[in-house]
């Protein structure tokens, strides 16, 4: 029977939801498949709760392994009853339905919530047992001392061990962030003296976005921005002049006005007009009175939405501060933040070593890119996103900074890019801003384009133009080790966002030309395609050499290279000039790197079937089994990965460029803030190569730089 993993809060208030979550995480990319169940669940119906479907989203997973158990209203009416084993039989027969499908299933406690935390208590810790799952026990740390928390973990320890529970961690959540040093020294070690893990209060989680502020208040929209993530970060109510007012607001304020003061309205509404003024995050307009009709067009253009309430004043100031975001509310930020201080805090490999689970042969996408963000994050590096005015690439640097994948540079003219990020609600706290034509820099990378581009008449006074241009700017930064790599191209063309690299970055010894894979993140596995974005017809060379690149790139990113060169024929079967091309370029492979794997020409389905290769090309070490594909041109490649993508539901990460000496990657002008992030940690994971093998005079060249 597949184990499970009992989170259990030992104290009211502990935030346990966020352990669940982080757990879950750790545990899907470690594993063949994970469910989840709640047993007790405060909706009426068990798999209408929030965490429920926060987990069913997040992870992918099928309602039959992701499920709750018994509502709160029928275990306390069970309860009272008597019927406690009614209860825990319950609980027991949905856990074993879940646990005969998957190969972990995280378990998440009641939250010692109700009238009477002893009875949640004894009943975490009785259906932990019944169950069989080790318990992951959480402390809350808000608002104890460091001394206070170490208490607790000890009272839990004992109650929990006289109540017979195995107990595999101990975890202190909400702690304060300036007290995690002492209250990790003051804690005392268990009888198996692992680590507790502390970690600190996020407020970012806590608070209200538009949309949950809007729904809780039962408010109407009647103007402005249909943004409903904006995090609310405060409150103010307009009882004072407009100077007044406007001197007291912040940033992210939730604006509550009466709807005859058009005053107040103007002026919030003139102060997101400048970057030095602050942009609230919404504006309620209570009493039930509608604005002046001169007013509400103006409205209309307010970068943050506008709603009407019907009570007043006072009434809609004291609904909103009772309004509590949770982290099961699934909005990305939250997630992203709850994921970032998991990662800093908490050593995944040790706390899931304590499980001994076996390692899952397949890779499945959502595994892969957790294991891509851990990859990216395991090192230090710096990205630089040249395209600081649009909207996706705040968005995803903002999810980036929250996750701690990597630190960041954003290009562009700093008053616009901030006022952008203001008006979208996008905090650019612990992100570096960098405008190239007022940065000290320029002169720098002007006279090192100049002397690198001499030979083709660049002089100092052209260099100085050209390096106005973000792209270039943001190349010269990782040329020169300023930072470890650039992503670009959700506004600027593939050729606009290589051809500074090709001047001056060049590729790689031994590598004639720059191509691209994208990474097939298939249901158990992931494939190799190449190239499908850059050389439209390339010659033998060319594709033998995108065939090595593409080798390299998939080793670099967990995948065996086993490379079919594909063509319409397959072995001996074929002739003519393209087949003939795909032969030549194989041998080539061959004759560079004896010790890959490679096949061609072969046709898709004898790469890719067992049975087909069987028959077509017996004893072939890669047909019926490769994992990187190499196309014959850019038209079959493009359209290959894109049938593939949509027919299959398989996602396309990509487009990797490869072969340069240092990574610049390429987003299509269609991309998500999704396509954005994945494309920096797979930057991230390319510049931690390239470190690798740098000498340490150019490390040293980079720190005297920044």
């Amino acid at each position: 029977m597949s184990r499970g993993i009992y989170v259990s809060a030992t104290t009211p208030g502990s935030g346990k939801s966020l352990i669940a979550l982080g757990v879950a995480e750790a545990l899907h990319a470690r594993t063949g498949s994970i469910g989840f169940f709640k047993p007790v669940v405060l909706a009426d119906e068990p798999n209408e709760d929030p965490m429920v479907a926060l987990m069913r989203s997040r992870f992918d997973l099928d309602p039959a392994v992701c499920r709750g158990g018994l509502s709160a209203r029928e275990v306390r009416r069970l309860l009272a009853e008597g019927q406690r084993e009614e209860i825990d039989a319950r609980c027991v027969e949905v856990f074993a339905e879940i646990a005969a499908r998957v190969d972990i299933v995280v378990v998440e406690g009641t939250d010692l919530t109700g009238q009477d935390s002893a009875v949640e208590f004894a009943l975490n810790a009785r259906l932990s047992n019944d169950l069989g799952c080790p318990m992951l026990a959480v402390v809350s740390g808000r608002e104890r001392t460091a001394e206070e928390i170490a208490d607790a973990v000890d009272v839990a320890r004992k109650e929990l061990y006289a109540a017979r529970c195995s107990l595999l961690v101990m975890m202190v959540n909400r702690a304060d962030p300036e007290q995690m040093d002492a209250i990790r020294a003051a804690i005392r070690p268990g009888v198996s003296h692992r680590p507790v893990y502390v970690l600190p209060e996020l407020v970012e989680i806590s608070r209200p976005t538009t949309g949950e502020v809007s729904g809780a208040l039962s408010l109407r929209q009647i103007a402005g921005s249909a943004d409903m993530e904006r995090e609310v970060s405060g409150v103010k109510v307009a009882a004072m002049s407009v100077a007044n007012f406007i001197g007291a607001l912040e940033n992210g304020d939730l604006v509550i006005v009466p709807g005859d003061r058009a005053d107040v309205m103007v002026g919030a509404l003139a102060s997101t007009f400048s970057p030095e003024f602050p942009v609230p995050a919404a504006m309620i307009l209570t009493g039930g009175l509608a604005p002046d009709a001169h007013i509400l067009p103006l409205l209309a253009q307010a970068p943050f939405p506008v709603f009407a309430y019907e009570g007043d004043t006072y009434h809609a100031a004291r609904g909103v501060s009772e309004v509590r975001s949770e982290i099961w509310t699934g909005h990305r930020r939250k997630v992203a933040s709850a994921l970032g201080a998991w990662a800093r805090h908490v050593d995944d490999d040790e706390l899931v070593e304590r499980l001994n689970l076996p390692r899952p042969d397949t890779m499945t996408p959502l595994r892969f890119l957790h294991e891509l963000i851990g990859r990216a994050r395991s090192q230090r590096t710096r990205i630089v996103l040249p395209e600081g005015t649009d909207v996706r690439i705040l968005r995803a640097a903002d999810i980036l900074h929250r996750r701690d994948v990597c630190d960041l540079t954003l290009l562009g003219n700093e008053s616009q890019v901030r006022e952008i990020a203001a008006a979208n609600g996008v905090p650019l706290e612990g992100i570096d801003v960098v405008d190239p034509a007022l940065s000290p820099l320029r002169e720098r990378f002007a006279e090192e384009y100049a002397r690198l581009r001499a030979h083709r008449g660049v002089d100092l006074a052209k260099a100085l133009e050209v390096m106005l241009d973000v792209s270039y700017f943001g190349t010269m930064m990782v040329q020169l080790g300023i930072v470890d790599g650039m992503v670009s191209g959700a506004a600027h063309t593939t050729a606009h966002t290589i051809r500074p690299a090709l001047e001056f970055v060049k590729t790689k010894p031994g590598v004639k030309i720059v191509s691209s894979v994208f990474l097939m993140l298939m249901a158990d596995r992931v494939l190799v395609y190449g190239d499908c974005a850059v050389n439209p017809e390339p010659n033998e060379e060319q594709l033998a050499d995108i065939a090595l690149a593409s080798a390299e790139t998939a080793a670099q990113f967990g995948v065996e290279p086993r490379v079919a060169m594909l063509s319409y024929s397959t072995g001996l079967s074929g002739s003519g000039e393209a087949v003939d091309k795909v032969r030549r370029a194989t041998e080539l492979v061959r004759a560079h790197r004896p010790d890959l794997a490679v096949e061609g020409p072969i046709q898709y389905d004898a790469a890719v079937d067992a049975s087909i290769a069987a028959s077509k090309l017996p004893g072939s070490d890669v047909a019926g089994q490769a994992t990187v594909f190499i196309f014959p041109d850019l038209n079959t490649g493009n359209n290959t990965y894109k049938a593939v993508q949509q027919s299959s539901g398989a996602v396309a990460v990509g487009p990797v460029l490869q072969g340069l000496r240092k990574p610049v990657n390429d987003l299509s002008r269609g991309c998500t803030v999704e396509d954005i992030v994945n494309t920096v940690a797979i930057t991230a994971i390319q510049a931690q190569s390239v470190r690798a093998v740098q000498p340490a005079a150019q490390s040293a060249e980079a720190s005297r730089s920044v």
